[in-house]
């Protein structure tokens, strides 16, 4: 498989903003100093790999497909390290999978936020409070292309757990920070060591008043 150049920042929020052929997954394990790891898993539309590789597309060439863009993006972060990398393919997706470690919260704040405007944290490691938002604004007013957003997206999803040394909350909320209402097929667990949540691909990217998950511990 060809490999594409990554960009140096992108990373999980930066993906969802390219993300109407992807399926997210990401498995945060957080230990009691603010060190820990995250499992990233995104499957790729070979559709979508190959609409990258024709002239004119550069902007999908920024979605990492391989150990050396990975490698390339945590150069520039001093904090996380690579664990391990794999690659694969079934007959519709490229399916990627790395496990990183980090040594600090801020450390994965700057993994998982490319551009800093997406994600916050307040407290320490003891008491903290992580934002991060999903999704800002609605998707198009065009009913036809939200048509085909539904149809490119379905099957896909974004999932996201975080597991605590102690108990912790986890609130859904949109743009404005007031409670989010269920989206259809989507599954929230607010409680616990360990707090998760998984959404449709296409509730995240059509939600008309965006979607914001507050951690706290």
């Amino acid at each position: 498989m060809k490999q594409t150049k990554a960009a140096p920042g992108i990373f999980l929020l930066s993906l969802l903003l390219l993300s109407s052929c992807l399926g997210i997954n990401a498995d945060i394990v957080l230990n009691q100093n603010g060190s820990g790891t995250i499992t990233l898993e995104y499957r790729i539309s070979k559709s979508l790999d190959s609409l990258g590789k024709l002239d004119g597309n550069e902007r999908w060439n920024t979605i990492p497909v391989g150990r050396a863009d990975f490698e390339r993006t945590l150069d520039r972060l001093p904090e996380m390290k690579l664990l391990s990398f794999s690659s694969k393919e079934d007959a519709k997706d490229i399916l990627i999978s790395a496990k990183m470690e980090f040594s600090s919260i801020r450390g994965l704040l700057a993994f998982l936020d490319a551009s800093g405007r997406r994600s916050s944290f307040t407290g320490n490691t003891g008491s903290g409070r992580l934002i991060m938002t999903l999704n800002e604004t609605a998707g198009s007013k065009n009913p036809d292309l939200d048509q085909l957003l539904a149809a490119i997206s379905e099957g896909y999803s974004f999932k996201m757990s975080m597991s605590l040394p102690g108990e912790g909350s986890l609130a859904v909320s949109d743009g404005q920070g007031k409670p989010l209402t269920a989206i259809p097929g989507s599954e929230i667990h607010s409680q616990g060591k360990k707090l998760s949540c998984a959404f449709p691909l296409y509730g995240v990217l059509s939600a008309s008043e965006g979607i914001n998950l507050e951690f706290r511990w």
